[in-house]
């Protein structure tokens, strides 16, 4: 990925965070993901009074894609209005390992730290997916 791209999904992600509705935290997340067919698709999380109908900022844009026909996910950047590194929860971790092209990378900002990119990977080492549920007489097929 080139730094112009880089860029412009941290951009993406900065411009979906401006929508998130986080009257309860207030604190305002943004996420943008890069498809394996080039396609970008942002997100912003989704706070509710019934804090468990809450959706994460990740959530949203890989919800997106996928409803749009993308179902690979190659690079995930991700900001919030703290301006640390906002790491994905454990949810997302889960969903993103679903749709997470084995190189997947993801990208976080801090304002005074600079640029992280960490392969996803080691965010979620161990991860459960479908070729865990599968019998392994399927497996064979």
């Amino acid at each position: 990925m080139s730094e112009q791209q880089k860029s412009q999904l941290l951009v993406t992600a900065k411009e979906a965070m401006k929508y998130a509705y986080a009257p309860y935290s207030g604190f305002s997340v943004g996420a943008a993901v890069l498809t394996a067919e080039g396609r970008v698709y942002s997100g912003c999380n989704i706070e509710n009074a019934s804090f468990g109908a809450t959706n994460c900022a990740e959530r949203t844009a890989i919800f997106k894609a996928v409803s749009e026909g993308c179902s690979s996910i190659s690079k995930i950047a991700v900001v919030c209005s703290s301006g640390h590194y906002a790491y994905p929860c454990g949810i997302c971790r889960q969903v993103i390992a679903e749709f997470a092209t084995d190189d997947m990378i993801v990208i976080l900002e801090d304002s005074d730290k600079g640029i992280l990119e960490l392969p996803f990977k080691e965010f979620l080492p161990a991860a459960f997916t479908g070729k865990d549920i599968v019998a392994d007489d399927k497996q064979e097929e």
